[in-house]
């Protein structure tokens, strides 16, 4: 008689169903993984870590946090500064998106060099692509509440490269301004973004992904439709080992989270000036390959041009499950494929860093350089060159 029910199992079952989500719940967490189901695959576990860790501070925040021009950065000062552990909070929320993102992107470039977006994980994929969305917008319309001067004149910039966007970019503008500048009504709309509608859009496409995630199980890097079924003793069971591993590399994370948070904080900045331009306005660090990129198209019709290609690597990963359409998963089987994906990573990053550099003043190897806003460095000779010497460039 151990295994009837008790009296509050069947209670529950009667009007829930408790006993079969129970054995629905068991039945998932003893499925076994392919055998080679390892490190690689802890990503997205840590990824859903950090929102949850997004989604509780970002609600802390919102106790103290008034969305209004007058009040917004005064309440980002009394949350530091008077609110018991809300310098903490604020900081994991902010550093909280940056790993989200770097988290989301490791999760897809293993995903998309191991193959494993290929059929019939399509949709799987198109919803992980869809969340990484999601999650730039979460932080694009962050950025802004603060309502510093960073923040502010960064906004103005994104505005206004939105409005170039073709055809529909115009319409797009007003409906995030809300008015012909970013103002009161550009705020109360990002507020609403950001803590209404998005974390409802990124809940249902997180909930979808990890269904789909679950129906079709793990990829294998065999081919598709030759993938041999094992025998469950040989995989890796979920639990308690896979989910060992995903703790394991949660727990680094929100190590390396709360680190960054007490050693390196964000700044508050000065409140938002409409007067006063600050020199050197950039994004945050996933924006900046973007942001740079677009500085090399001038003129209307070149930014109009510049908006398109930004927008290719955009396409490519929703495309990317219709265009590499062979059968093979391993890399070294998807030479040309894999070449494209190591290259796109490469200009990313050379875009990010020049955008990093852009006009800064920078000391390497005892020499000091002062890049422009493209990018290219420019050596400052000493005092002792002369005064008609001038900048060389590299």
């Amino acid at each position: 008689m151990a295994d009837e029910p008790k009296r509050w199992e069947r209670f529950l079952d009667q009007r829930i169903g408790y006993v079969t989500l129970r054995e629905f719940t068991r039945k998932q967490l003893n499925k076994s993984l392919p055998p080679r189901t390892g490190w690689l695959h802890v990503f997205g576990t840590v990824a859903l870590v950090t929102l949850a860790i997004q989604f509780v501070t970002g609600m802390l925040l919102l106790l103290h946090y008034r969305p209004t021009v007058a009040a917004a950065h005064d309440s980002i000062r009394h949350i530091t500064a008077n609110v018991p552990f809300g310098w903490l909070i604020r900081q994991a929320h902010a550093w909280g998106a940056s790993l989200l993102v770097f988290m989301l992107i490791l999760h897809m470039a293993r995903t998309f060099f191991c193959g494993s977006f290929k059929k019939p994980r399509e949709l799987t994929w198109l919803f992980g692509v869809m969340i990484f969305f999601a999650t730039l917008l979460f932080g694009f319309t962050g950025y802004l509440l603060p309502w510093n001067q960073r923040a502010y004149w960064a906004t103005t910039v994104s505005t206004e490269v939105t409005g170039s966007v073709p055809v529909v970019g115009e319409t797009a503008k007003q409906l995030l301004l809300g008015g012909t500048s970013v103002e009161q009504e550009t705020l109360s709309r990002f507020f609403l973004l950001h803590v209404i509608l998005l974390p409802w859009l990124l809940a249902g496409l997180v909930t979808v992904h990890l269904i789909l995630v679950r129906v079709h199980g793990v990829a294998t890097l065999e081919d598709v439709g030759k993938e041999k079924p094992f025998a469950p003793a040989k995989g890796i069971p979920f639990w308690p080992v896979h989910v060992a591993k995903e703790w394991a590399a949660s727990l680094v994370g929100m190590g390396v989270l709360f680190t960054l948070a007490v050693l390196h904080p964000h700044p508050i900045g000065e409140p938002a000036n409409l007067m006063e331009t600050p020199e050197a306005i950039k994004p945050e660090w996933y924006f900046l390959p973007i942001y740079q990129l677009l500085k090399y198209f001038t003129g209307s019709m070149g930014k109009v041009l510049g908006i398109v290609v930004a927008m290719i690597p955009f396409a490519l990963l929703i495309l990317c499950p219709f265009l590499d359409r062979s059968p093979a998963r391993r890399p070294g089987r998807r030479p040309v494929v894999v070449a494209i994906g190591v290259a796109c990573i490469v200009l990313t990053l050379f875009l990010g860093v020049l955008g990093y550099l852009s006009e800064t003043r920078q000391t390497i190897l005892g020499r000091t350089f002062e890049f422009d806003v493209y990018g290219v460095p420019h050596v400052i000779e000493s005092a002792a060159s002369g005064p008609d010497d001038g900048p060389a460039r590299l």
